[in-house]
């Protein structure tokens, strides 16, 4: 045997990596990547400012564009001053490029408004916000929701203006612009200047209707049904059915105006008007001012009435009264002054006058010649009074006045005047009447008369008991004839004679006449218009349902 000790092995043990370990090592590298996928994908947080919280739901409420999901409500909360909910958004990574200064929110929910009713889909899907993408290049993160959707899509074709009127509230978004009662846009904005105090309200005219705005179109407002009382008459006018629940503005181009060139300039600025008859007034911007002196009632002449010749409108009663300082104190010999205006374009066609200097030089000329201003009634249901101009040659020259700054037109006393001139003429005509002393003679006249029969009478009998004697007999028959003839004329004025009866019946019928004109004169004489206008009151009316 060998001394030598046989060398001895060395085991280790071989670690080896258990297959059971693949399965969390891969679930840990799916996740590690899901997480990077995620956080590529995520897009910015957006900051919501609304009124209300209504319909929104974290984690449910999304928010769409074209109806496709680019985000979803994951936050809601209070603003600090309570005024305003704050709701955060998480947006996806393709969204954020839609995120831009002009970019709008809204909330589309079931809503019964101007243009109809919308959002019906979200009955059974709920409510959500939609996104309008934003043009401009400067990025946002917090937006105002708008309460109402958007009248037309930023990069819409149209035309966008701006109208400016003194009032608020004239109009609001979605109204409709209307033109010859068709609608081609809609209000998108309303807001207030704080420096110039005016309201302007935006609108967006639909292409292609866009062509139809120029230089010299006008806008006023609209409503849904108009009621005119002048001294023209009653004038109604109905609009669209839209118009009728909500209003609206109009817009076109004075007849016969040269419309001026075509409006291409986004936000160009134009005046609202309050209706189409101050768009008309505005169009007669040339005339001349004149003070009208009326010593009679003015009642019923009010502002915007016409001034004719011969049923041609050549003017406007401006301010009635022209409220001027007065020099003297009291109600005594005080006309009326009322300031009217003769427009050029009224006057120009039918005169042929080419400016104002002639057309003053030759009415300077015609009040010579008896050109007189007048009031005339215009309407009788109404009462409204209007200024008639009229030659009349008789009229003495006038003298040129003036009155403050503004030039007289002479004027002369309507023909309701004359007629009030003529019946007090009348009335005081009779009441002069010697109605008292005329019945007093002829009662007079009467008992002379009486006097008289009683002794024709006496003077019948005495010529019969003449004739009866038997020497009156003996008279020749021719004389006998005469004394009978004298005989017949003297009964007839006796009582039963034909005469006196006539004569009676007349002084009877005279004595009628009489009593029965005394109550006419009382009345004239308590209301003298009682001859033109009737006295009597109709009884005010009753309800049909307040009778039993």
């Amino acid at each position: 045997m060998s001394d030598q000790t046989p060398p001895k092995a060395e085991v280790s043990q071989i670690r080896q990596l258990s297959l059971i370990w693949l399965v969390p090592i891969v679930a840990v590298l799916i996740g590690f990547w899901m997480l990077i996928q995620f956080l590529a994908s995520k897009g910015p947080e957006v900051t919501l400012k609304l009124n209300t919280a209504e319909g929104l739901e974290v984690g449910k409420t999304e928010i769409k564009a074209l109806n496709v999901k680019v985000g979803v409500i994951t936050n809601v909360k209070l603003s600090d001053d309570y005024n305003s909910i704050l709701a955060t958004a998480q947006m996806d990574k393709d969204a954020a490029r839609m995120l831009r200064t002009d970019t709008r929110f809204w909330v589309v929910k079931p809503r019964i408004g101007k243009e109809g009713i919308s959002g019906l889909e979200t009955l059974l899907s709920g409510a959500y916000i939609e996104l309008q993408p934003g043009v401009k290049s400067d990025e946002q993160r917090t937006f105002t929701v708008l309460d109402i959707p958007p009248v037309a899509p930023l990069d819409a074709k149209g035309l966008r203006l701006i109208l400016t009127h003194n009032e608020a509230g004239k109009l609001s978004v979605g109204d409709p612009v209307l033109y010859e009662g068709f609608t081609v846009g809609r209000v998108e904005q309303v807001s207030f200047d704080t420096q110039s105090k005016k309201a302007n309200y935006q609108l967006f005219i639909f292409e292609p209707y866009d062509g139809l705005i120029r230089k010299r179109t006008r806008f006023w407002l609209t409503s849904g049904v108009e009621l005119n009382m002048s001294a023209e008459g009653f004038n109604l006018k109905i609009g669209s059915v839209e118009s009728l629940i909500t209003g609206g503005v109009s817009f076109n181009i004075q007849q016969g105006a040269d419309p001026g060139e075509l409006i291409t300039k986004q936000l160009s600025r134009f005046r609202l008007y309050n209706n189409q008859n101050e768009v008309r007034e505005r169009y007669y911007d040339q005339y001349l001012e004149y003070v009208l002196l009326f010593d009679e009632s003015v009642r019923g002449l009010s502002e915007g009435a016409p001034i004719e010749y011969r049923g041609i409108r050549i003017g406007t009663v401006s301010k009635v009264p022209l409220r001027l300082p007065n020099q003297t104190r009291g109600f005594s010999n005080q006309q009326i002054p009322v300031l009217a205006r003769l427009e050029l374009a009224r006057v120009q066609e039918y005169v042929g006058t080419e400016n104002l200097q002639a057309l003053q030089e030759d009415l300077s000329h015609q009040f010579r010649e008896g050109l007189r201003a007048s009031l005339k009634t215009a309407n009788f249901l109404t009462g409204q009074l209007m200024v008639d101009v009229e030659f009349y040659p008789e009229e003495p020259d006038p003298r040129l006045l003036t009155y403050q700054e503004y030039d007289v037109f002479p004027t002369k006393a309507g023909g309701f005047a004359e007629i009030q001139k003529q019946v007090a003429l009348l009335l005081d005509k009779l009441n002069n009447l010697p109605v008292e002393s005329t019945l007093k003679g002829l009662n007079q006249t009467l008992a002379a008369t009486e006097r008289t029969l009683k002794a024709a009478e006496q003077a019948a009998k005495s010529v019969n008991v003449l004739l009866a004697q038997q020497d009156t007999k003996a008279i020749p028959a021719e004389l006998r004839n005469s004394l009978a003839q004298i005989q017949a004329t003297l009964n007839s004025y006796g009582s039963d004679g034909a005469t006196y009866r006539n004569l009676e019946q007349v002084l009877i019928r005279f004595e009628q006449v009489m009593k029965e004109l005394q109550p006419v004169l009382r009345q004239v004489n308590d209301k003298p218009n009682s001859l033109i206008f009737s006295d009597s009151k109709g009884k005010d009316p009753i309800p049909a349902a307040g009778v039993e």
